[in-house]
């Protein structure tokens, strides 16, 4: 299969502090986020853990091996416009490191391997979007919406390190789950919760997440589905 996109902008930012009255929240609230990024135009080393330049602030749920660049089409970003009531969104909107042409979770699979540059990428899970989504826009459900209409994105390990720049082709190298699409993956996580043998099948694939193989393995054996809303509403989320 031949499968090309390519990087419309690449973001990067490290985690500050921010006050949600600097941002046109109306809230006394204040948190530490690596949310906030800007466009690079330079080449920028891309290692294992993430993109020179770029950090977390929550390490435990971001960034690592499994979630070394957040990826999101901007194919999705006359939806949200919408949604937003905004006449305008700059690429990092929505806190990802590669803004995408051409590449959708229709489209994308579980396990892919691409070709950026000198780098070599694979496709490890879909993005579960947080609090810190919703928090940014003033939305206090924008987290939850992100989730169910699928227009999630998704992330890269990284399989081999190499510079990467905005402009360059996202090339298709490999494909050896093709059963196993980011849409397909976000239905089965967050709405075919009863399905307990695609679950473990899921589970199963070698190139998921671990932290995605271990929660899918749990409700595989258990039929027990965590509960997701501390992730999607965080501390006082409401209050927004």
């Amino acid at each position: 299969m031949t499968l090309r996109g390519h990087i419309t902008s690449l973001q990067l930012g490290l985690p500050c502090t921010i006050e949600c009255r600097d941002v046109g929240i109306s809230s006394d609230q204040a948190w530490t986020t690596g949310f906030f990024k800007h466009p690079i135009s330079d080449p920028v080393w891309l290692g294992r853990l993430n993109l020179d330049g770029d950090g977390q602030a929550d390490l435990e749920n971001h960034g690592g091996v499994d979630k070394a660049v957040n990826v999101y089409p901007i194919e999705h970003y006359p939806y949200w416009l919408q949604v937003l009531s905004m006449n305008e969104l700059v690429p990092g909107a929505f806190g990802e490191n590669f803004t995408t042409r051409a590449l959708s979770e229709d489209e994308v699979c579980i396990g892919d391997t691409f070709e950026i540059g000198d780098s070599l990428v694979e496709v490890s899970q879909p993005r579960q979007p947080c609090w810190k989504l919703a928090r940014r826009w003033g939305v206090p459900d924008l987290a939850l919406q992100f989730q169910n209409t699928g227009r999630t994105g998704w992330y890269f390990r990284v399989l081999r390190e190499g510079l990467v720049q905005a402009n360059q082709s996202v090339v298709l190298a490999s494909r050896p789950f093709p059963q196993w699409t980011i849409a397909r993956a976000n239905l089965l996580m967050h709405h075919q919760t009863e399905d307990r043998d695609a679950a473990r099948d899921l589970a199963n694939c070698p190139a998921l997440s671990s932290r995605w193989r271990v929660k899918l393995g749990k409700r595989a054996d258990t039929g027990m589905v965590e509960s997701h809303s501390s992730r999607l509403y965080g501390p006082q989320v409401d209050r927004i």
